[in-house]
């Protein structure tokens, strides 16, 4: 999904898009198309990692990194990857697994829905990295994987707004649940956005949203937009009485 949003917040390297290909003629072509008019990262090559890999800012500024995927499961063919670096660098392990536990015990949320995988690690001659620290984990969060990673070296970014991650709502407990284990103020967010402890932002929604909002009745779409825009945890009931009046 994508929005206008202005320019208050732009896309950095800190949330790319990983593309896994199965052949190398589809891993330069996309590699070719997505870099013209943006700057590569990590040029097209063999890597220790990955026989085909290469990481680019297409020109408008979103970061994808394309990669073999060999034997690699191919069912989900596009991850966002976090990488955790400045103030939050070395805290991936921290939370990945915190993420794992907040999804897993969700309500209604299922028993293997959510987990965690540390799949390497940095070694003593991978400085400025600390041995130990995460070279790359992977995650699930209810069936859609992510990917996450360390790194110590010198970066000018951070996580923003540009990226943010929804997590659709059944029912207001669910909301209450998300907006209190993963805002790091809960007073803070806004129309349902709010940003964890690592600076990372979610959209906490209720799905009959898409109802209100995408229906064919103007009045109505303007009514709980305009409601729903005083609000900073979403409240359905009220959205309901909103959406429902006149």
């Amino acid at each position: 999904m994508a929005i206008s949003a202005g320019p208050l917040f732009k896309f950095n390297p800190s949330v790319s898009f990983r593309v896994k290909c199965k052949t190398k003629e589809e891993i330069d072509m996309i590699f070719q198309r997505l870099s013209e008019g943006g700057k590569v990262l990590m040029p097209l090559g063999s890597y220790p990692f990955s026989d085909r890999y290469g990481w680019l800012e297409d020109k408008y500024g979103l970061s994808w990194q394309v990669i073999s995927a060999g034997q690699c499961d191919m069912k989900q063919r596009i991850t966002p990857v976090l990488m955790f670096v400045g103030g939050v660098w070395g805290k991936t392990e921290e939370a990945v697994n915190y993420y794992a536990e907040v999804f897993k015990n969700s309500p209604g949320g299922a028993e293997g829905s959510a987990s965690a995988n540390i799949l390497a690690r940095y070694g003593k001659r991978d400085e400025p990295d600390r041995e130990g620290t995460i070279k790359y984990a992977s995650f699930t969060l209810l069936g859609q994987e992510f990917g996450a990673m360390d790194s110590a070296r010198e970066h000018k970014f951070a996580f923003n707004e540009a990226i943010s991650f929804i997590v659709p709502c059944d029912a207001q407990g669910e909301i209450d649940y998300f907006w209190e284990k993963l805002s790091a103020d809960p007073q803070a967010g806004q129309c349902g956005w709010l940003k964890d402890r690592y600076g990372l932002s979610w959209q906490v929604t209720p799905v009959i949203m898409n109802e209100m909002l995408f229906g064919t009745d103007k009045e109505r779409t303007a009514r709980v937009t305009k409601a729903f825009l005083k609000m900073k945890k979403f409240d359905i009931d009220a959205l309901k009485r909103t959406y429902e009046r006149g």
